[in-house]
């Protein structure tokens, strides 16, 4: 007893153990490895909590954090298995956007006899963390999730966790895995080189709450970065509500309000790039209810492409995201490394188009 005591306090008093070497999920001995205990003490940690002393459990959670170690939900009724249900984690399903993702992924999905799970963070990091840790515990095959950026968390649990993993909706240079999407920032510098042509000079870029959607302000980046030099440009970032960011209507409302307070603040202001089509629309109804000319007075575009962009008036200059393609490669592309093939490119930009209408 005195020996087994003595055991268990050095176990609590050394630091965790990094010794992560290979490429599979991580497993319940390499937790226990890493802490220097047992499997079985591991085990006791994760579904019995009061069963092992705070220090004990703390060390063995520090092993945990560092492994990007989640708990297999399913082990004990199928030992091997794994489930043909897809987890697809978004920022928003309010926002028309993702669900034309989400529809480009589901009927790719099905066709191959998988089901969809759909999880939503509120364009929230900590919760895309909660959402990755209980998602994966049901040992998924693969798992879809919208965006390059994460918190540490996450990034290590889906870099652990032993399954492909896409990330779509943008483009870049270190994807965890697989990616999906188009370049935000050629896609500002192509609305910056639009409006140069059409003699625009002072130019406004309106987000919404942009310190969370950062693939805006990736736009407004390349937008800036294209005008250098050659004209002026202001940043509107307005605060909104969760619903103004993610609903159509909210957005609309957002682009409603700003039009006039914009043009009361910056005067000199000859054109606006708004963040979203949403808002670009919402501050065209309202140029027409006050008699404000576009692009007369003032130039007007969006981004995204759509349908309600072309019947505006006049036409919503915007730019056209291929949502539904997105949603189709990125699922055809974790289809196939499911299945044991390698698909043609793990990184995939899928572009975009500008569509210039009337007000600009």
């Amino acid at each position: 007893m005195a020996e087994r005591a003595r055991t268990a306090t050095d176990a609590e008093a050394a630091p965790p153990r990094r010794i992560r070497r290979g490429r599979g999920a991580v497993t319940l001995a390499e937790v226990a490895a890493g802490a220097g205990v047992a499997p079985i003490t591991v085990s006791r940690a994760i579904n019995n909590p009061a069963s092992v002393s705070d220090a004990l459990r703390s060390r063995i959670e520090q092993a945990v954090e560092a492994l990007g170690y989640v708990p297999n939900r399913m082990a004990g009724a199928l030992a091997s298995a794994r489930t043909r249900v897809i987890p697809v984690i978004v920022p928003s399903l309010a926002n028309v956007v993702f669900v034309e993702v989400i529809e480009g992924i589901q009927e790719t999905l099905e066709a191959e006899g998988y089901q969809m799970l759909l999880g939503s963070t509120g364009y929230d990091l900590a919760t895309e963390a909660a959402l990755a840790t209980t998602l994966l515990g049901w040992a998924p095959p693969g798992m879809l999730v919208a965006g390059l950026r994460h918190d540490k968390r996450t990034t290590a649990l889906l870099r652990h966790a032993g399954i492909p993993i896409v990330e779509f909706m943008e483009t870049g240079r270190a994807p965890i895995d697989m990616n999906v999407g188009l370049s935000h920032v050629r896609a500002g510098a192509a609305m910056a080189a639009h409006l140069l042509a059409r003699g625009y000079r002072r130019i406004g870029f309106v987000g919404l709450r942009m310190h969370d959607d950062y693939r805006a302000r990736q736009r407004y980046d390349g937008l800036r970065r294209r005008l250098a030099g050659q004209a002026a440009i202001t940043l509107f970032d307005r605060a909104g509500t969760e619903g103004q960011s993610g609903g159509q209507s909210g957005g609309q409302q957002a682009g409603w309000d700003a039009l006039p307070e914009l043009l009361a603040i910056a005067p000199a202001l000859d054109a606006l790039f708004f963040a979203n089509d949403e808002m670009a629309v919402g501050a065209l109804l309202r140029a027409r209810r006050d008699g404000i000319d576009i692009p007369g007075r003032i130039a007007i575009a969006g981004f995204n492409g759509l349908p309600i962009a072309a019947l505006t008036t006049p036409s919503l200059t915007t730019i056209v995201s291929p949502r539904r393609q997105i949603g189709r490669e990125a699922a055809a592309m974790l289809l196939a490394r499911i299945s044991g093939r390698e698909p043609t490119t793990r990184r995939l930009d899928v572009g975009f188009t500008l569509e210039a209408g009337g007000s600009t």
